[in-house]
């Protein structure tokens, strides 16, 4: 099963967040609406846009990507993706 890594950023409030999921159409819905109340997408009001998304084979994969872009570097990779 294919899972998406990908890099949400909220315009309003200049913040990104970065997850992996195997249903990217479903997940994007969540974190707009609202429905992870404890999660870090759920403190900010505005809407959250898909600025990267890349596909991997598995979880696993996916969870050691997620990582990656969630170091330093792959937080400045990510940065050159928000709009201007």
């Amino acid at each position: 099963m294919d899972y998406v890594v990908y890099a949400l950023y909220n315009i309003k409030h200049k913040k990104i967040y970065i997850g992996q999921t195997n249903d990217m159409k479903i997940r994007l819905d969540l974190h707009n609406n609202g429905e992870f109340k404890h999660c870090y997408t759920s403190r900010f009001d505005g809407v959250w846009d898909i600025i990267y998304q890349e596909v991997v084979k598995n979880r696993q994969e996916a969870l050691f990507r997620e990582k990656q872009l969630k170091s330093y570097r792959g937080r400045q990779f990510i940065k050159s993706f928000i709009p201007a």
